[in-house]
């Protein structure tokens, strides 16, 4: 049987989770009207008049800049499960 500690316990993590998959999911579906160009790609782009290329530019850099932000999140993670282990 489950004590009350440990029901409390199993709640605040499960709320932890939620809250956590709240923030991911928000902070992606969120992001995708960053304007991420360089000075340099925007200059390049606005003379010709192509706004479609402009775009597809822009959202390759946002594309490309999501990658290292997930591979440190996972580090971090992993890192978190480690520490956790150690401290039970």
């Amino acid at each position: 049987m489950y004590t009350k500690k440990d029901k409390r316990a199993k709640s605040q993590k499960l709320r932890q989770v939620n809250r956590t998959i709240f923030l991911f999911l928000a902070s992606f579906f969120f992001s995708f009207s960053v304007n991420a160009q360089c000075a340099m790609c925007r200059a390049a782009l606005e003379g010709e008049g192509n706004t479609a290329k402009a775009e597809a530019v822009n959202d390759g850099i946002v594309y490309l800049m999501l990658i290292p932000y997930i591979l440190v999140a996972l580090i971090g993670y992993a890192v978190y499960r480690i520490y956790r282990k150690k401290k039970a």
